[in-house]
């Protein structure tokens, strides 16, 4: 089954079968949605979430046993999982409901303080690094490798690069790439988020006011963490993420090839397809080699 096969429609159904007691209960879509799932507003309270596809099926098990564990150490809420669906209905994976988080998707448009904004986000990501990593997930499929090493995605960098050949220094692209692959993780593992974007930072009031969707969380190397200092954060504010986070010089050059690697595959991908998407991918690129060359 495909996204789009994902409706109310079937979240209905799912929800009067599997959990009667929310029958009747209003589902719509949310208002800006997700790749890994599809997700619904479930009444005034909830939300329910399914794998978009088969390869994001792992993340619904993971975020049943490890949010529980981590929501205690943080500073601000993450989901809480309420009940786990079984394939049904033609639908054929796991699903969950949670418990509804309120805010809005994080836009420069709502935040009053970037700074504070990025200062408050830098303090959770460094609470999740100090929670005990013993038992949880290693980097893998279920995480798309966040936390694991960057040497999965090389080969699609390279390519990449080759693609998008007079858009920008591309030498100066595989020297950062270079870079990244270069400084190893020697540090101990410790539990990273593997998705920290706008799209999974909520706002409330002019502030952060929640942090959703750990499909990709793992315990590994928390540089994936930390590419929002690139695609969302600049000047002042990209320091003040960097400050409060704490992590060490290496640490920011994986980051940055990250950060690198998928603007790439992204810009390479919208060229024909989303003009504006590209425009907005390419300001991202050329915001990491001018902050590669101010390093």
């Amino acid at each position: 089954m495909d996204k789009a096969a994902i409706t109310p429609a079937l979240v209905e159904r799912l929800i009067r079968t599997q959990f009667p007691q929310w029958a009747g209960l209003p589902v719509a879509p949310v208002e800006r949605d997700g790749w890994d799932n599809t997700t619904f507003r479930l009444g005034d309270e909830m939300s329910v979430r399914l794998p978009s596809a088969d390869y994001y099926v792992g993340q619904v098990g993971k975020e049943h046993r490890w949010l529980p564990v981590l929501a205690p150490a943080l500073p601000l809420p993450i989901p809480v999982p309420l009940a786990r669906g079984a394939p049904g209905c033609g639908y054929p994976r796991p699903w969950s409901v949670y418990r509804w988080l309120s805010g809005e998707t994080a836009d420069r448009a709502l935040i009053g303080d970037l700074v504070a904004f990025a200062s408050d986000l830098a303090g959770f990501c460094a609470a999740l690094y100090q929670v005990d990593p013993s038992g949880g997930p290693s980097p893998g499929q279920h995480s798309c490798h966040r936390g694991g090493s960057l040497q999965v995605f090389d080969a699609d960098a390279r390519r990449a690069i080759a693609v998008l050949a007079g858009r920008f220094d591309t030498g100066h692209a595989a020297e950062i790439m270079d870079e990244a692959l270069a400084a190893a993780w020697h540090g101990p593992a410790v539990w990273v988020h593997g998705d920290v974007s706008p799209e999974n930072l909520l706002v409330a009031g002019g502030r952060l006011s929640a942090v959703i969707d750990f499909g990709c969380c793992a315990v590994g190397d928390p540089a994936c963490d930390l590419t929002i200092a690139w695609t969302f954060l600049s000047g002042t504010s990209r320091r003040a993420y960097r400050d409060r986070v704490g992590l060490d010089d290496a640490t920011w050059a994986r980051a940055r090839g990250w950060a690198l690697w998928k603007a790439m595959i992204v810009l390479a991908g919208a060229l024909d397809s989303d003009p504006a998407d590209a425009i907005a991918t390419q300001h991202v690129i050329d915001e990491i080699l001018a902050d590669h060359d101010r390093a």
